[in-house]
């Protein structure tokens, strides 16, 4: 299959594509209708290496905004998702699962509270403006949904922190973990947050003003140079061993959050409404019928995965690997999926089947890698 895309206006550029044309990209994705690179000149391994010893800048602009501003922001908010939201705080973000009725996962955001009555979603892959437009109208609710012109700038890596404090100063270091403060870029008051899909430590400049791109690119990119900095994007290896989940991939409308290890983000007491309650605490009730686990698997590399592998125990099919790759640090490969009711336990011996034909002997395993 051919690996490349048609570009036209219906698949938007971003602030930052024309730098990353220029610092090599050799490939890209398509999230939220917008350009998100997958590739540079390194190979994904060399990439790797490079994000957990130095740092990295990440055009991540598909993390659209999906803007919540008005009088019953709240409580639109809280009717989304089944986190409950009652004790978040101005500058806190929060991993947020939004479910439909039948407790289906809509999508995975991140949730930005700027204000009591204004809020981000930053979104994974799927038309959530579109779904909170509707709640709002069917429920009669006093609030202003947007897609401001906001587009997300990761800097990943250990030496993510050393890299902006050289640049915005100390008050960097205060950040703390999901959270968000303000910095001043050319005469404007910009959001960063210490989070990003990685697990090696990093924030994210939810950039204001897509004419200010080029801009930040450049003076991330020359500060950058003393830090070993280079152009990069999620990691598929780096993503897998560190346990994140991809929306689209491991999880669609097909899956509740409890299958996917989210419980820890679900209110099941009733105490909170939300679209999709009945229905998840039913599954509560009951448990789920499958879940999500790692699988390590014997090399040499497996090859990509874009349609699920059979995952079988004593010829038996127990389950499906939807992300996999060779783990150079584990010298083996991991993979990770959804595995059926009965079989969950750590350790078990497990068979992997590849496109090919080819059958790997495997384990489960916990989420993180070790």
């Amino acid at each position: 299959m051919a690996d490349g895309l048609n570009m036209s206006r219906r698949i938007r550029r971003t602030p930052y594509t024309d730098r990353v044309e220029t610092a090599g990209v050799k490939g890209f994705s398509v999230v939220n209708h917008m350009l998100l690179p997958k590739a540079y000149s390194r190979s994904v391994e060399e990439d790797y290496w490079h994000l957990r010893e130095h740092v990295q800048v990440w055009d991540v602009s598909c993390q659209r905004q999906v803007q919540i501003q008005g009088e019953d922001a709240s409580e639109l908010v809280q009717l989304m998702t089944p986190r409950n939201l009652t004790d978040m705080s101005v500058g806190e973000c929060l991993y947020v699962p939004l479910t439909d009725v039948r407790a289906g996962l809509i999508n995975d955001p991140v949730l930005l509270k700027l204000s009591e009555d204004k809020y981000w979603l930053s979104i994974a892959d799927s038309d959530v403006l579109l779904w909170a437009e509707g709640l709002a109208l069917g429920k009669g609710l006093n609030v202003q949904l947007s897609e401001p012109d906001v587009s997300p700038l990761a800097i990943q890596g250990p030496k993510a922190d050393e890299l902006l404090v050289s640049i915005f100063g100390e008050s960097i270091y205060e950040i703390g973990f999901f959270k968000f403060a303000w910095v001043s870029f050319k005469g404007t008051r910009q959001l960063i947050a210490r989070s990003g899909y990685s697990r090696q430590g990093g924030f994210e400049i939810y950039l204001e003003g897509g004419h200010l791109g080029g801009d930040l690119w450049d003076m991330i990119w020359e500060a950058g140079q003393e830090y070993n900095i280079s152009p990069g994007c999620p990691n598929l290896i780096e993503r897998i061993e560190g346990g994140l989940l991809s929306y689209g991939n491991e999880m669609t409308r097909a899956n509740n959050p409890l299958e996917l290890g989210l419980g820890k983000y679900c209110s099941l007491d009733g105490t909170v409404e939300y679209i999709g309650r009945e229905a998840l605490e039913n599954i509560a009730k009951k448990g789920p019928d499958r879940k999500i686990y790692g699988v390590l698997f014997d090399a040499p590399s497996c090859p990509t995965c874009s349609k699920p592998w059979q995952v079988k125990n004593e010829g038996m099919v127990v389950g499906q690997i939807t992300s996999g790759i060779y783990s150079p640090r584990l010298k083996k490969n991991v993979g990770v999926g959804l595995i059926d009711k009965g079989y969950w336990t750590v350790g078990l011996e497990v068979s992997v089947t590849l496109p090919d034909g080819q059958i790997r002997g495997g384990q489960l395993s916990n989420l993180p890698f070790a």
